[in-house]
């Protein structure tokens, strides 16, 4: 099969490599009908995720089709159409148990990290995928549900809810500021309104991405670059700041802008994927009462979020700007990493 292998950083290519088999009873092998690009596979490209190896094929985002499944799996079939999560799920460890499945502990990959397609075992940026712990780690698809629709399930949906609205403890009423309004920001901004928010901010360098926003259920937008972007949002919170601050980039300077517009007893969340250091500068922060969370994604809130997809209370068809078939995924990449001159928020990548 063809497959997206990374080659170290700053490297990848489109090549041709052996087809997945069923290696333990547990596993399903899945064709890819459509993938697409995360901001994580950048990162991992530029050289910040060390732990994925030359060789790697890429991709953690996927919606296919079954092709064969172990002897243990029980709750899939041949053919059924499926949403592959980002994460692994074992479903009886101590984590999983809890919902914490971004620190399963089973051993597929590495023990204690969920996160492991396109990072500890071969993605899904290839024309087949093997996928362990299938029945806990697929999700069944209703046929009212899209592939463009479904594949926003796989990863940035959850991901924008999970750690950016229940992380940052978004209740009725609250305002929120999403820092970065690329496609995880976009999600946290599409599910601000499930827990309440009444006023959500987008702020960002980009008025493609600020008008993007609005679409998405943004009240207001703020241009982070100009010289007056915090007074801004202080005015849009009658000068206290805001009750959460979410931090979508995974830069220094977007996490300190988090903690400068979040009011006193508010949450800032990252959700960013950081590749360098970040300064906490709790000579100021400890008296201001704000409580900091971060964290991968468990995407244990995939089935909930799949019924509201499929509900048409969460526009995920809007999130696709551009398409590729696989041959051209190459082109993708390019389309992809040049998001501020292409507009691009998500590309798909079908067969």
């Amino acid at each position: 099969m063809k497959a997206l292998v990374y080659g170290g950083p700053g490297q990848k290519s489109w090549q041709d490599v052996p087809d997945p088999r069923i290696v333990k009873p547990t596993d399903a092998i899945v064709r890819i009908d459509t993938t697409t690009i995360c901001g994580t596979d950048l990162h991992i490209l530029k050289g910040d995720v060390p732990a994925v190896q030359a060789g790697r094929i890429l991709g953690h985002e996927g919606v296919g089709t079954i092709t064969d499944v172990g002897a243990s799996v029980g709750n899939l079939k041949v053919g059924d159409r499926v949403i592959i999560s980002c994460i692994k799920s074992c479903g009886h460890c101590t984590n999983c148990r809890t919902g914490l499945y971004s620190h399963c502990l089973g051993d597929e990959g590495q023990s204690g990290i969920g996160w492991i397609f396109g990072h500890l075992i071969d993605g899904t940026q290839a024309e087949y995928v093997r996928v362990p712990y299938a029945d806990n780690s697929l999700h069944r698809l209703p046929e009212e549900v899209s592939d463009e629709q479904a594949v926003m399930l796989s990863d940035i949906l959850p991901t924008g809810f999970e750690i950016g609205i229940q992380y940052g403890r978004v209740k009725p009423g609250d305002t929120v500021a999403v820092i970065g309004a690329g496609p995880v920001g976009l999600a946290a901004i599409a599910t601000a309104g499930l827990y309440g928010a009444a006023t959500i901010i987008a702020i960002d360098l980009d008025e493609n991405r600020l008008e993007q926003a609005k679409t998405f259920g943004a009240t207001e937008t703020v241009i982070s670059g100009s010289s007056g972007w915090k007074e801004q949002v202080h005015a849009l919170t009658d000068g206290q700041g805001v009750d959460v601050a979410i931090e979508a980039v995974g830069i220094p300077q977007t996490f300190e802008m988090a903690t400068q517009v979040v009011r006193p007893g508010g949450n800032v969340a990252n959700v960013g994927v950081h590749g360098k250091p970040v300064e906490l500068h709790l000579e100021d922060l400890w008296i201001q009462n704000i409580n900091i969370s971060m964290g991968l994604v468990n995407a244990n809130t995939t089935p909930m979020l799949l019924k509201l997809v499929a509900q048409q209370k969460i526009p995920a068809e809007k999130f696709v700007t551009h398409r590729f078939t696989l041959d051209n995924i190459l082109d993708a990449y390019d389309t992809f990493s040049r998001a501020s001159e292409t507009n691009a928020l998500k590309v798909v990548i079908t067969r």
